[in-house]
């Protein structure tokens, strides 16, 4: 049977996870102002794409509701 070379394995194991935290200490993380800005930008722009489908919706129940002549209110 081939021998298996336990330590060569545990050292490319090693190996990987130091490569990962060198990797981790490369990142530039944001500041707490960064990220309020960036959460502020983030509410801003989903209320307003909302706020549009919403009235995207409602303009085109009105325009079907108008063309087949069914008006509830």
């Amino acid at each position: 049977m081939a021998k298996v070379d336990v330590k060569a394995g545990s050292s490319k194991f090693r190996d990987f996870f130091k490569g990962v935290k060198a990797q981790f200490n490369k990142i530039i993380w944001p500041t707490k102002e960064t990220m309020l800005k960036q959460l502020a930008a983030v509410l801003v722009v989903s209320i307003v794409v909302g706020l549009l489908i919403v009235l995207i919706d409602y303009g085109a129940q009105e325009l079907i509701d108008f063309l087949m002549g069914i008006k509830l209110s």
